[in-house]
């Protein structure tokens, strides 16, 4: 038996592959994240860990990891161009075997912004949720004032579904829960190939017989 099977799970898009964090891969997004993930006046993450030392970045990846398991679970994927971390895309569930629900978060590098890498790594998560984990419902959050997360979610279906009232950096933040139904979801044109999923089915909260 595979003691660590996401080591095996790809997702593969027209121009990037996502696979769940390793150590080598997380030094490099550490690189990325230290020439800049957003602008110095401004805070569009719920945790500002951009405000704290990269060593507890790394520390909260490796946590993360370490304390996953089927009834909670998170894979932050490194998303790669051309072998090249770029940023990350993670993926919550918590009972998803009775929840059947999966929560998304994300950054791209600042240099990497505007170039759609965005769009395509959340289509990815989606499709691998709903397709492949047999998931029922996506969420995913920003605060109100973040148009480029929420350009995101418009363009892939995601409908308003609440909001928190949060202090960040000490003034007031609107975070807007988003929501996504299998119905609603504008599929792009192409499709999101996986592999490796087998063996990580139990690992998740699935049935590892399924296929």
């Amino acid at each position: 038996m595979d003691p660590w099977p996401l080591r095996d799970l790809v997702l593969r898009t027209p121009r990037l592959e996502l696979r769940p964090d390793d150590d080598a891969g997380l030094f490099e997004l550490v690189e990325v994240a230290k020439r800049g993930v957003h602008e110095p006046d401004r805070m569009p993450f719920v945790v500002p860990w951009t405000d704290r030392h990269p060593r507890e970045w790394i520390q909260f990846y490796w946590m993360t990891r370490a304390m996953l398991g089927p009834a909670d679970w998170t894979v932050n994927f490194l998303t790669r161009v051309d072998g090249r971390v770029i940023g990350m895309q993670g993926a919550t569930g918590k009972d998803f075997a009775i929840t059947r629900e999966v929560h998304t978060g994300s950054w791209l590098g600042r240099e990497f912004q505007g170039k759609g890498y965005g769009t395509e790594m959340r289509a990815a998560v989606v499709m691998f949720a709903f397709d492949y984990l047999g998931a029922e419902l996506l969420t995913s959050g920003a605060f109100s004032d973040n148009k480029a997360s929420h350009n995101v979610s418009r363009k892939l279906g995601y409908r308003q579904d609440g909001t928190n009232r949060i202090a960040i950096r000490g003034k007031l933040g609107i975070d807007v829960r988003l929501a996504l139904t299998r119905e609603r979801f504008v599929r792009p044109e192409w499709s999101v190939e996986v592999d490796g999923l087998d063996g990580c089915r139990g690992l998740l909260g699935l049935d590892p017989s399924a296929d």
